[in-house]
């Protein structure tokens, strides 16, 4: 180890009680080395709970952790089977725990590698770990600390831009979502899966075509781009993932990024958007983090260096993406890689489900999405038309037939502030719909600031009487806004206790309902405030707090 520096590295950050930490290897010696594995954080911390006897599901340490090494889908867990893991302390002798196997060691170190070879003058470094020390148990105050640690780290996350998946790639559709979007006030087009768009045709003739539609969505302030699906397809035996009998990829099929196939289309993808101009990418299947133990594909050596490998190439691909501006839509967390949002919670059956059923869904999934997710972070989805089965009774389509449904799920998704991909050959195909779906855009757009900051959760939506969020923001000219959706058939009269305390306000606020009805209501000792309601029957109102 002549020569060689390991160098213990610390982020402290300003008003947040979270730090950062990562290692470097110096290779200061006149030999190539190998980081065959590292262990950059090892931290002993006392259990939260006392248990004598055998657990099958542990209460970890107060403590939330993060990496920019995760994998595999779209929740903040997926860092336990990848990145780190809470063990039990041997050195520990004093715990309550009969036989010492209480998970209160965290080891920060991939499960495998990274095997990385380091030139003579060369440097490696780990990924890196983020620990936030909460101060509560509560849960919305937890939850809290996690949205803003990772707005804070992955600032890109914030952006919240208005989308449309158009249907087919054709120029025709194309350029009439385009129009559409443009005429409403949607800020971005999605040549959607199944539509026809092929980020691996590289051909002249098609690069040429898809460069002429993202110049003619830019002369109308339209961002436009398409999407691609890497992993759970299968390319050849020679390009697959290779594992041992009994192991599978996690999506059933996987094509090794490092593989000559997998080289030649992140190829491909680079010289597309830097050829075409366009400034959004949809990337499905998402490298999922499977081992690959082939020593033919020429971007590693064996299973030990595959995941590492694989991982740079895809990471390298979205911090570039970011550096040009370009919008990714990745249903993984790669927000620290550079990914603006996955998807916020849904199952896709339910978009078969009658268009009723689907309204109380759609909020229900928000409602539990945006517990570890800013409203900004995650995607919905609106079938404009039929998606996955249903029939008529689960299409929007023909839009102007079904208008008051189409309009409750613009309110319930601009009213939270959360983004769908509305999917289908157009925004509206008559006069009011266009007007329905402007007057939303522009509820949205007047009360962007609020409407995508914080959620605090009131009332999750079943069905059998109203439900509630309220947005906060106490930095912002509008402190909160209160969304109340009524499902019943019937018009309902409430009082409603809601707590303000994140808004900032104390004694006194001023509430204006639907940007009418101005009211100064009282704050008692606890930042409660009573929202008197009344609210016609499938419907909302909202609340601007002030």
């Amino acid at each position: 180890m002549k020569n060689i520096t390991v160098q213990v590295h610390y982020d402290l950050y300003d008003d947040m009680p979270i730090f950062s930490k990562w290692i470097t290897v110096q290779n200061q010696s006149d030999r190539e080395i190998v980081v065959n594995s590292f262990k950059s954080e090892q931290l002993a911390v006392f259990e939260p709970e006392s248990s004598v006897d055998h657990r099958s599901r542990w209460l970890y340490p107060n403590i939330t952790v993060e990496t920019d090494y995760t994998f595999g889908g779209m929740s903040d867990e997926i860092v336990y089977s990848s990145s780190l893991e809470w063990k039990k302390d041997p050195l520990y002798t004093t715990q309550v725990h009969y036989d010492r196997e209480t998970p209160c060691l965290l080891e920060v170190a991939p499960k495998m590698g990274p095997e990385q070879q380091v030139a003579a003058g060369g440097e490696f470094a780990s990924y890196r770990v983020w620990e936030l020390l909460n101060d509560s148990w509560e849960r919305e105050r937890k939850s809290l600390g996690y949205r803003k640690m990772l707005r804070s780290m992955a600032p890109w996350a914030t952006e919240n831009p208005i989308l449309m998946h158009v249907r087919s790639s054709d120029n025709e559709s194309v350029k009439k979502a385009i129009d559409q979007a443009s005429e409403v006030g949607f800020e971005m087009v999605i040549m959607t899966f199944w539509s026809g768009f092929n980020a691996e045709d590289d051909s002249p003739e098609n690069l040429k075509r898809i460069k002429e539609l993202a110049d003619y969505a830019h002369s109308k302030g339209i961002e436009l781009g398409g999407y691609s699906l890497l992993a759970s397809r299968h390319i050849d035996a020679k390009n697959d993932v290779v594992l041992p009998e009994g192991m599978h990829p996690r999506f059933g099929s996987s094509p090794c990024i490092e593989s000559e196939w997998g080289q030649a289309y992140f190829k491909k993808l680079y010289n597309l958007y830097e050829s075409s101009g366009l400034g959004v990418f949809e990337h499905d299947g998402s490298y999922p983090g499977d081992w690959c133990y082939s020593t033919d594909h020429p971007g590693h050596h064996n299973e030990k260096d595959s995941q590492w490998n694989q991982f740079k190439r895809i990471t390298d691909f979205y911090k570039w993406c970011r550096e040009k501006g370009i919008y990714l839509n990745i249903p993984d967390m790669y927000f620290l890689n550079g990914g603006n949002k996955v998807g916020m919670g849904y199952r896709e059956a339910n978009w078969s489900l009658p268009r009723a059923q689907q309204e109380i869904v759609e909020r229900q999934n928000i409602f539990d999405g945006t517990w570890a997710k800013a409203p900004s972070m995650g995607w919905m989805f609106v079938p404009l038309v039929e998606y996955q089965g249903g029939g008529k009774e689960a299409t929007i389509e023909p839009l102007k037939d079904h208008l008051p449904h189409y309009e409750q799920r613009l309110a319930n998704l601009f009213g939270a502030g959360v983004q769908a991909c509305y999917r289908g050959p157009q925004l509206y195909d008559s006069p009011e719909t266009k007007n329905v779906v402007a007057k939303w855009v522009n509820f949205y757009k007047k009360h962007r600031e609020v409407l995508d900051s914080d959620i605090i959760h009131v009332r999750r939506p079943d069905g059998m009487d109203y439900d509630a969020i309220l947005h906060v923001n106490p930095a912002g000219k509008e402190k909160g806004l209160l969304m109340i959706y009524n499902p019943l058939d019937e018009a309902i009269k409430r009082k409603i206790k809601v707590n303000l305390y994140y808004t900032g306000l104390t004694g006194n606020a001023q509430v204006v309902e639907q940007d009418q009805n101005s009211s100064i209501i009282p704050l008692n000792a606890a930042s409660e405030a009573i929202f008197e309601v009344n609210i016609p029957a499938k419907s909302q109102t909202w609340f601007v707090i002030k």
